[in-house]
């Protein structure tokens, strides 16, 4: 069994509205040749296990990780697919190297969500039988969860303009995105209302992209890489799956999922251990929520947090100095990218984009409406 586990390279496509001039399994192969040319390991000698994420629906094939099998070296080999968030990629690969199954993994997330529509594949996510009927979708059900959130700890759409005017200034960094900009307050609320209280500026837009990183048990990693990013702790929790079991100003699933992953960590304050957050911010009231149930911050705390620029890329705690989702990530990506970012910040490789020095990290990344899977992941340099 190994002892730790390690990032031992990570890379991406630039993410776009659209890539029309590939299919998903060679959008897939650019992030998989380019982190493989930059660790120098080979699939055939040096890979024994790969995990990929994608979803059948945003693919439109049945099996979806059919299409990638060559790619990512799975032929009449092991390969494993996650329907789910990218960090959960990262957590699965984890725990197979950890229990001495595997010794080096490639993780693999993919999604052009050009080729559809994001609100009748997110609407096939709800039951059958009662929600789905009604035609909710992601956006509809965050609004849901947005008007209980503002409501309940009386925050307004201005502070969480906050968050978008941040997150897109922040892009302006980062040459991977597309989504980015200088906005003011006004700007921001003046966006058109999808769903109240929702806003188009408040929404991740559709992109398409691809993100792939290796990973290695401590004896590989170390004769890898001499800049080897250590998965400190992981956790994940799924909440219930009926909107109205829950409570949606709460965030069970995240609380849990971070506790585990902060157990792992021997992290005991996560304010004032961690230099860095990389979040899923689908919507901009989620970076909000989020940082609660990560517990940078008591409930309700959050917004006023962001407001003074706790959270800013020069803050004390910088939270999405990429930009986050905000900036234009995939879904199914989205996770694996948070985990990159990170691991990033941690080698100090992040260009422009690099908040000083780093040497504990938290990723998250979610599944489902309304944050209903949580994954945390704390990564460190030691």
């Amino acid at each position: 069994m190994s002892e730790r586990v390690a990032i031992v390279g990570v890379a991406q496509t630039v993410f776009s509205p659209k890539r029309p001039d590939v299919n998903y399994a060679e959008l897939a192969y650019e992030a998989i040749s380019l982190v493989l040319e930059s660790t120098g390991l080979s699939v055939e000698a040096d890979i024994d296990n790969a995990v990929s994420c994608s979803h059948d629906i945003w693919d439109g094939q049945t099996i979806s990780n059919i299409g990638i099998t060559d790619v990512i070296g799975g032929h009449l080999r092991n390969e494993e697919k996650l329907a789910m968030d990218g960090s959960t990629a990262v957590y699965y690969a984890t725990i197979g190297i950890l229990s001495g199954e595997f010794d080096c993994t490639l993780a693999l997330a993919h999604t052009k969500m050009s080729q559809t529509n994001r609100n009748i594949v997110n609407n096939t996510a709800f039951d059958p039988i009662y929600s789905r009927l009604l035609g909710l979708d992601f956006t509809s059900a965050a609004a849901l969860q947005a008007q209980r959130f503002m409501s309940r700890y009386n925050i307004s759409e201005k502070q969480i303009a906050e968050v978008v005017i941040k997150n897109l200034a922040n892009a302006t960094r980062n040459p991977w995105v597309h989504n980015k900009g200088f906005y003011t307050l006004d700007q921001a609320l003046d966006s058109p209302v999808i769903s109240s209280p929702i806003r188009k500026m408040d929404i991740a837009p559709d992109s398409d992209g691809a993100v792939a990183i290796v990973m290695a048990s401590e004896k590989k990693a170390l004769k890898v890489t001499d800049k080897p990013v250590w998965i400190k702790g992981v956790g994940a929790c799924y909440d219930a799956h009926y909107l109205g079991d829950r409570d949606l100003s709460e965030c069970y699933a995240l609380r849990s999922a971070a506790e585990q992953a902060y157990r792992m960590a021997e992290i005991d304050h996560p304010r004032d251990e961690i230099d860095l957050v990389e979040l899923g911010d689908e919507f901009s009231y989620q970076e909000l929520l989020w940082l609660e149930g990560l517990g940078i911050c008591g409930s309700g705390e959050a917004a006023d947090l962001t407001c003074r620029g706790f959270t800013s890329f020069d803050g004390a705690l910088p939270v999405n100095p990429s930009g986050g989702l905000l900036a234009g990530v995939p879904t199914n990506v989205a996770g694996l990218n948070r985990v990159a970012e990170a691991a990033l910040q941690i080698r100090g490789e992040a260009g422009d984009r690099q908040v000083g020095d780093v040497r504990i990290a938290v990723a998250q990344g979610h599944s489902g409406f309304c944050g209903q899977h949580q994954c945390v992941i704390v990564l460190g340099r030691e």
